[in-house]
């Protein structure tokens, strides 16, 4: 007899969670998860899942709760029996701390996914991590879904006739290489420099913008500092309009203030983090269709290699 796919969620993503077991045809599962006094967390599931197929929803975004509370779950499906337990990670924290760029410094990426194999996962589902390599942390399967799948359909219907791509950093140049390269458009390059985190000292930009319609993308929104940066100054330098497209929106300390003061048109996001607040400039789009297509191909042991943008290009080739 085959096991049955049960879906439950942290608190951090209750939402998403809901939008994926729906879109999937299941019922999200019931499980309590009890904060005493001092703040310690203790899942408790609610249900059989003895011989299930257990995917558990939660990004891994701050406070650490949200780690704690998915390690614990994964602990305890383990010990109630769960035939496999499938790590569900919209958005993977700690990404950006993925190497030794100074001396006496965590390897912060390496950490989780080390805990994450302790703790019992026997497979990563995630989106976008900072650095693609930090698959390679791992020794259990990581499918690693790309946003391209949801943001080139939201870019084709905008209709921009001079379309240009942006990278804020040289880091994101490779991601923004394939998303230009499906619409065979011109792409630029944000050089900056930092002094420290989420402080930036100069900033140039490679390439023509002149007369341009530019998409700004990147993996992560932290401050919102290094966009507004950026569209200001593609601005400057003669864009006729700036917008951003953006995988995890942590917007943190003054993100919705510098996103709203700066020149962009909007800042499109996916709702891999909960959004604190509305804004007039931001919006989100859901990646819930995405993550129930890989579950279920997860489970039926079928490809997920249609999800991602290399597939569709090859298929635009032909």
């Amino acid at each position: 007899m085959n096991p049955s796919v049960k879906i439950f969620s942290g608190t951090g993503s209750q939402k998403l969670a809901e939008k994926i077991a729906q879109r999937f045809g299941a019922p999200l599962g019931k499980v309590n998860i009890q904060q005493f006094s001092d703040g310690e967390w203790q899942p408790i599931f609610l249900e059989s899942i003895r011989g299930d197929y257990v995917f558990l929803v939660q990004s891994t975004f701050a406070p650490a709760d949200n780690l704690m509370q998915l390690l614990l779950m994964i602990d305890a499906a383990k010990r109630a029996s769960a035939y496999r337990v499938v790590a569900v990670i919209p958005y993977y924290g700690y990404a950006r701390q993925d190497r030794k760029d100074k001396p006496r410094v965590a390897i912060g990426a390496k950490m989780i996914a080390t805990l994450l194999e302790a703790a019992g996962a026997d497979r990563v589902i995630t989106m976008d991590l900072h650095a693609p390599q930090i698959q390679g942390f791992f020794d259990v399967p990581v499918d690693h879904l790309d946003s391209s799948a949801i943001f080139i359909p939201y870019i084709d219907q905008l209709k921009l006739a001079n379309l240009s791509f942006a990278a804020p950093d040289v880091g994101s140049t490779n991601r923004v290489r394939e998303i230009a390269s499906y619409f065979n458009a011109e792409m630029v390059i944000c050089d900056k420099h930092r002094k420290r985190a989420n402080e930036i000292a100069s900033m140039v930009v490679i390439g023509d913008v002149t007369g341009r319609d530019v998409v700004l993308v990147d993996d992560i929104c932290d401050t919102g500092g290094t966009l507004a940066k950026a569209a200001g100054l593609l601005k400057e330098k003669g864009a006729n309009s700036v917008r951003a497209l953006i995988t995890h929106p942590v917007l943190s300390g003054k993100a919705y203030e510098n996103i709203e003061n700066s020149v962009l048109e909007e800042l499109v996001v996916c709702d891999t983090i909960p959004l604190m607040k509305e804004s007039p400039k931001i919006k989100s789009i859901s990646v819930a269709d995405l993550f129930a297509i890989a579950i279920r191909n997860a489970y039926e042991n079928k490809s997920i290699t249609s999800l991602f943008i290399h597939s569709q290009l090859r298929g635009r080739e032909k």
